[in-house]
């Protein structure tokens, strides 16, 4: 399977070399331009790696690291015109994998790149939760179904998370309200009907199978379809 790379460079020039060159290699790459752009790219796409730049317009790039990281373990590679120890620490501290300093020898950014991902390759697949046909590896941030992958938000994906890990137990609304968004959420009531349903078209409609039950009058519960309650 080809492997996906986010790239959030403002610098339209290096930002096509290096698309070039990680395309030359193999890769299939996504640029954006700017923090807030890059941030929802990265929060609804599922890609293997992001690049992202420090110095971004929008949102720069530790506070795009910090929101990702509230959401996703994708690897990020920070691309840095600094050189200060500190902005080094900052940004392995928010959670990035590595950083490189510009101007960068490409061979070098690579040979960086193909570290991230065999360290992501070699993740534990003791941790991998399965619920039926729908596997969910909270370390890499996937989830597939029979084989297949899905994309999923980052709310999505927390919901299902929660779901798999009590699987067969009924949770209710507010269960899942106050454990996935938090007690002092203040958006709509329905938001846990409203991302069921995302859940079912992109798992269960989308794939034909049946995992995610309504219990009338109480709330949901994922169940392998030959399972009980």
């Amino acid at each position: 399977m080809q492997q996906s790379i986010l790239l959030i460079e403002d610098e339209e020039s290096l930002a096509r070399f290096v698309e070039l060159e990680l395309q030359h290699e193999g890769y299939a790459v996504v640029k954006r331009f700017d923090g807030r752009e890059g941030l929802d790219e990265a929060l609804q796409g599922a890609y293997d790696l992001i690049l992202l730049d420090i110095m971004l317009p929008g949102l720069n790039g530790l506070e795009v690291l910090r929101r990702l990281r509230r959401e996703k373990q994708t690897p990020v590679i920070l691309l840095t015109a600094r050189d200060a120890v500190m902005d080094k620490v900052t940004g392995l501290d928010a959670g990035a994998e590595d950083y490189i300093t510009k101007p960068f020898a490409i061979e070098e950014l690579l040979a960086r790149i193909r570290t991230a991902l065999r360290r992501r390759a070699a993740a534990p697949a003791a941790d991998v939760l399965r619920v039926g046909p729908v596997a969910l590896d909270p370390l890499r941030h996937i989830v597939t179904v029979n084989g297949q992958e899905v994309t999923l938000t980052g709310r999505e994906f927390q919901l299902l998370q929660y779901m798999m890990e009590n699987e067969d137990i009924v949770l209710s609304r507010e269960t899942l309200l106050s454990t996935v968004w938090g007690y002092d959420y203040l958006g709509e009531t329905n938001v846990v009907d409203v991302y069921i349903r995302y859940l079912r078209q992109k798992i269960d409609e989308t794939h034909h199978v049946k995992t995610l039950h309504t219990i009338r009058g109480v709330g949901y519960v994922m169940k392998a379809e030959d399972s009980h309650v």
